[in-house]
């Protein structure tokens, strides 16, 4: 079984290029579309998931564990799959801790959670597919054995602490219902805070 190797400038090579991706994502947003992240949030969402989705996919692919079993293509496959598997995933995790519920918030929590399926499914999808073992290593944090199991680890934790440290304060205001798309979170009216 060949395995993807890969050397640390190759690494940050990538991971730059994911970055540029966002970059550019923002840029278009900002200057070209005239979107910002509060006035038009579906928009600007997609606009970042169309320019970063194939990007991430594209350089995830390329670092597949099994190199001989598995094509370029079939990796892109997976990818594909696994973006809205994971976006389920998110927008339950995101309903159950307060995000919005309701027709006119839905958009915004189905981009949201896609791109978060990117930044943290997607990847490991791709680089290890249905292997059970590189799974279970990758989501433990135990064990990683090369620069792959890094590069999609590491991205993929800073993505939900960041996602968390950036919805931390909400449900601190969730007494105050009067603000635009405010729930109190299940988990905050367990511990009423």
């Amino acid at each position: 079984m060949g395995t993807a190797r890969i050397g640390a400038a190759a690494a940050s090579a990538l991971h730059l290029l994911c970055a540029l991706g966002v970059a550019a994502a923002y840029f278009l947003a900002q200057r070209v579309c005239l979107l910002d992240l509060v006035a038009h949030t579906a928009q600007t969402l997609r606009l970042f998931l169309v320019i970063e989705a194939p990007i991430t996919i594209g350089v995830y692919s390329w670092l597949r564990r099994d190199t001989h079993g598995c094509s370029v293509w079939k990796a892109i496959g997976r990818g594909l799959l696994a973006l809205p598997i994971g976006a389920a995933i998110n927008a339950f995790g995101a309903i159950v801790l307060g995000a919005p519920v309701g027709v006119k918030y839905w958009t915004v929590t189905a981009y949201w959670s896609l791109l978060m399926s990117l930044f943290t499914f997607v990847p490991a999808a791709c680089a290890f597919g249905p292997s059970r073992m590189d799974w279970q290593r990758i989501l433990s944090f135990s064990k990683l054995l090369d620069a792959v199991d890094y590069m999609i680890s590491v991205p993929a934790y800073g993505a939900i602490i960041g996602a968390w440290i950036g919805a931390w304060p909400m449900p601190l205001a969730g007494k105050d219902l009067g603000r635009n798309g405010q729930s109190v979170s299940p988990m905050v009216q367990l511990l009423d805070i």
